[in-house]
């Protein structure tokens, strides 16, 4: 007898677990379906321009049921903050590297990524003004300045060791003048790729040899001369070199002049002297060189 209430006890216990857990998967895919729909219009809109009405219309929902999950559309920014900043930073914090340049160099190339694989959060972190009322809380300020949980300050902390082992040159000596210098690098390619990439005025090159372009040629600014990992970057720009060239047979530069200085269909030889009679002084009319 006893036995049997012992299991039927068990029985309710784990009925009721899985209710429990249920409920909480629902209020998670909820929360997910207000953030998304909030990330998006704060995007298009911008954060002044929506209210907590126009997410819950965006869903179908009433904005009594946004209440329940968020107090106002400030917690919701903040809370879109921590997570896609948080994933971000996960995959940067993941690095297990001793040599700081080579840190530096990594992480740049997991921005670069992140921002290109996830457009619409890229665009909210760093293309989307924040408003003043989303300030940071003290727990956000103490992540912030801890290389094991923040981004940015994991760059500050690879930049200060790459400095105190003189790898780095004098201009780039001041840590976060050279993190934001970096940033800018890194962001300005991810941008234009987020919004270029489809643009019919500008062929776009493509993303990987963008990001290798810039991001390397940082780098090898940043370093001082005879620092071992030029041999990196060498060896990196002669994989870039060759895709290069092989662009550039196929008459890439051409692109730029041919449809101006020839009519109907042109071979890559034709292209190339196009180019080459363009290219010529005083012959250059208009031409972004």
């Amino acid at each position: 007898m006893l036995i049997q209430i012992s299991c039927i006890w068990l029985s309710d216990l784990a009925l009721a677990m899985n209710s429990l857990d249920r409920r909480t998967r629902e209020r998670i895919e909820v929360q997910d379906k207000i953030l998304s729909a909030a990330r998006d219009l704060f995007v298009r809109q911008g954060f002044d321009a929506v209210s907590m009405r126009k997410i819950a219309e965006a869903i179908d929902y009433t904005p009594a049921a946004l209440y329940v999950h968020f107090k106002d559309k400030v917690e919701l920014m903040r809370e879109l903050c921590r997570r896609d900043f948080a994933e971000m930073d996960a995959r940067v914090l993941a690095l297990q590297i001793a040599d700081p340049v080579e840190r530096i160099h990594r992480a740049g190339e997991i921005f670069i990524a992140f921002g290109t694989q996830h457009k619409n959060q890229y665009r909210l972190m760093f293309m989307t003004p924040h408003p003043r009322e989303v300030q940071p809380t003290a727990e956000d300020l103490a992540e912030m300045v801890d290389p094991d949980q923040n981004g940015y300050a994991f760059m500050c902390k690879a930049v200060a060791e790459a400095i105190a082992k003189g790898r780095l040159r004098d201009e780039h000596g001041e840590i976060q003048l050279t993190v934001q210098t970096l940033w800018s690098c890194v962001h300005g390619v991810t941008a234009l790729h987020i919004t270029h990439s489809d643009d019919p005025w500008v062929r776009m090159r493509p993303l990987r040899l963008l990001g290798a372009s810039a991001l390397d040629s940082f780098l090898r600014g940043m370093l001082r001369p005879g620092d071992a990992y030029h041999a990196v970057l060498d060896a990196r720009g002669a994989e870039v070199a060759k895709e290069v060239a092989e662009m550039v047979r196929a008459g890439s530069n051409a692109e730029l002049f041919a449809p101006t200085c020839v009519s109907g269909p042109v071979s890559a030889a034709e292209k190339v002297t196009a180019v080459q009679s363009v290219a010529e002084p005083g012959r250059v009319k208009g031409a972004m060189l």
